[in-house]
């Protein structure tokens, strides 16, 4: 049995928590970039699998391959991040100096890694600027401007949707990634992680890094969002969002029941030097 109990979980995180602190700019520079792009080209299948059979449900079944492949490559999600950074804070083992540069580090790369594949996505599905968007495009772009536009044309209700959006999303997401260390097996972290992220992506949540490919590639070909619609109607909230949601709803409530706890002595043990019964 490969089975890792929740206690030692909960441990698993911390620990992971505090090595992505150790972990150098570059590297987080290119761990990020790496999982934005991957996060992007699973996004961009899951469009193609939704457009060819036109049933959503399609491409919430392909899109949990993306974090698959980045939980097993040890790639970094700055939503991810989110939930397992403030454990070794909490610890006070980490400060939050360090905690907030890694974010940025990390979305920072994930922001690169997403806008380059989907420049070159965009070069793809338009035949570099010759073809009108169809199909696949037409629907990237259809994205862009619900979850942009969309939003904004009914005000502050569209900023607590997309909030709330965004919390649900990243407690699933988080949810998978932690899932994921109940295993020691590749079949076993495929099977916990893909769950979680199916559900997100089927339901319509907001995920920070798939906005970071879906509403410039969008903008690339034609949707008429401006770039401050993109960031105050989508980015800066979703972000916002993901980070309650997975530092609270993931992170810090598992922290808080199954973190290691030193033993406490029982009102009923025997009085030192008194042999217990």
């Amino acid at each position: 049995m490969d089975y890792v109990k929740p206690a030692d979980v909960a441990q698993a995180m911390v620990e992971t928590g505090r090595r992505k602190l150790e972990l150098s700019p570059p590297d987080l520079l290119i761990r990020g970039a790496l999982a934005g792009a991957i996060l992007a080209a699973a996004t961009s299948l899951a469009f193609t699998g939704m457009v060819q059979t036109n049933q959503a449900l399609v491409g919430a079944l392909i899109f949990p391959v993306g974090l698959i492949l980045i939980v097993l490559l040890g790639l970094d999600l700055v939503t991810g991040s989110f939930g397992l950074l403030p454990l070794p804070w909490l610890e006070r083992n980490a400060g939050s100096g360090a905690m907030l540069a890694n974010w940025a580090y990390v979305f920072l790369g994930n922001l690169v890694g997403s806008i380059a594949y989907g420049a070159l996505l965009a070069i793809v599905l338009t035949n570099f600027g010759t073809t009108a968007p169809a199909g696949v495009a037409a629907k990237i772009i259809a994205v862009a401007e619900a979850k942009t536009v969309g939003y904004a044309a009914i005000g502050h209700a569209g900023l607590i949707t997309v909030f709330v959006k965004a919390m649900l999303c990243n407690w699933m997401v988080c949810l998978a990634v932690v899932t994921a260390m109940t295993t020691n097996s590749t079949l076993g972290k495929i099977a916990c992680a893909y769950m979680p992220v199916f559900i997100f992506f089927a339901q319509g949540f907001e995920h920070s890094v798939v906005n970071m490919f879906v509403i410039p590639t969008g903008m690339m070909m034609g949707a008429k969002v401006t770039v401050a619609d993109w960031w105050l109607w989508n980015q800066i909230p979703v972000t916002l969002g993901n980070l309650v949601g997975g530092a609270v709803f993931t992170g810090l409530a598992l922290y808080l029941t199954h973190r290691p706890r030193a033993a406490v002595a029982s009102p009923l043990a025997a009085p030192r030097g008194v042999p217990a019964e």
